[in-house]
């Protein structure tokens, strides 16, 4: 097959993994916050849609790659209702105490 091998698909998975753990462990704003999350997510999508392509690329039946697109769309999925939900809910906090600085939130303690 030519292009480009797994082990480069992989790798930029794995960075732009890694890119979004650090961000979500340095940052403080919530919104880069979920921007990495997002990153995050989109790294196990392409990592999901490489294994597909290149697992089934010898097969005869090309249907068989679908399993590995359909899990992108879950993904996907549930990337939207976490946005939603999470930007609703920054919304709301901002609206209660008009600052988003996750070390000054403490909502939630009991």
């Amino acid at each position: 097959m030519n292009g480009v091998p797994l082990a480069g698909f992989i790798g930029l998975s794995m960075f732009m993994f890694i890119t979004g753990v650090v961000g979500v462990i340095i940052r403080r704003n919530p919104i880069v916050i979920f921007m990495c999350i997002e990153l995050m997510l989109n790294a196990v999508n392409l990592a999901f849609l490489a294994f597909a392509r290149y697992k089934f690329s010898g097969l005869a039946n090309v249907n068989q790659g679908a399993a590995g697109q359909m899990m992108v769309v879950f993904v996907m999925a549930v990337a939207a209702a976490e946005v939603a939900v999470g930007l609703g809910i920054i919304m709301a906090i901002y609206r209660l105490k008009e600052n988003i600085d996750v070390d000054e939130l403490n909502l939630l303690k009991g």
